[in-house]
């Protein structure tokens, strides 16, 4: 019997019938209006329910081009499960309402063959939602196309290893077939978040977490990893994929080809007036080949 990855979060964070799926999708691509370039390599992009977030996650996967890419690497956060490294699915395919994709089992084994991977039982894979909110979109643009996805669940990681693994998973960025899907919202803002930061000079409560949240998206597009390092630790930013981002600036700084980050849509659930308020941040970027 073939390990499957079921849809957990079909049903609750967005719908599981499939039509009403994929003309919803449809529907934010559409409204997102851009252009597929085959420069395109990576996004990153959200992970709230879709309610939320599936409108800002458009701006990112609406650049792919499908015509050319074979592989798909995932890099999502571990909301629930406590690992210091980077873990590799033990399922053979991940399932969505609009389609499944295949899990690459030899790029998988070649990870795992470097000593720093481990494994995440199937329960902890269906629990995670962060990689599972980019695969209906995934679905979608690459509809037709035979893809495969190499999903890695990124732990709480030290500086030295968002370096390691970066300089592991660079040689991925060289070949042309491969693209990144990188997931994590921006500020999360509240008393439920013990996050509360607020300059006052920038006027009401969300303008002031929209200066925080720029400032770190223009860190992530000079590419410089020290740097967005820094500025976590200066701002305390709750960016919950800060370790998948890092990992993948570290990617970039390791390859030969030279790929540029530009965000394209920044959103809130809601705009925080009164400090009993809370909101989450998305931000949507691709990742484009420079010159």
């Amino acid at each position: 019997m073939d390990k499957i990855r079921k849809a957990s979060h079909a049903g609750s964070w967005y719908t599981d019938n499939p039509q009403e799926l994929a003309e919803q999708l449809d529907g934010w691509l559409r409204a997102a209006g851009l252009a597929k370039s085959s420069d395109v390599r990576g996004v990153i992009a959200p992970h709230a329910g879709y309610s939320y977030s599936g409108h800002a996650a458009a701006y990112a996967f609406g650049n792919i081009d499908p015509t050319n890419i074979s592989r798909i690497f995932l890099l999502g956060p571990s909301h629930h499960y406590y690992t210091p490294k980077c873990a590799l699915s033990r399922a053979r395919v991940y399932k969505t309402p609009i389609g499944d994709l295949p899990i690459d089992e030899e790029v998988n084994d070649e990870l795992k063959a470097t000593g720093h991977f481990e494994y995440m039982d199937l329960r902890v894979d269906e629990a995670e939602h962060s990689m599972e909110m980019h695969l209906p979109y995934l679905a979608k643009v690459f509809q037709g196309y035979p893809v495969k996805i190499v999903p890695i669940l990124v732990g709480a990681l030290s500086a030295e290893s968002e370096a390691l693994y970066g300089r592991l998973l660079a040689k991925y960025v060289d070949d042309s077939k491969n693209f990144f899907s990188v997931s994590s919202d921006f500020c999360h803002w509240g008393s439920r978040f013990n996050y509360m930061h607020y300059d006052k000079s920038h006027g009401a409560i969300y303008k002031s977490i929209e200066v925080l949240d720029k400032m770190g998206m223009d860190i992530i597009e000079t590419g410089d990893p020290d740097a967005f390092k820094q500025y976590l630790s200066e701002t305390d930013n709750t960016i919950c994929g800060r370790h998948p981002i890092s990992v993948f600036l570290h990617m970039l700084k390791n390859s030969s080809t030279k790929i540029k980050i530009r965000f394209l849509r920044y959103e809130q659930s809601s705009q925080c007036k009164s400090m009993r308020d809370s909101s989450v941040s998305y931000a949507s970027a691709v990742g484009k080949v420079d010159g």
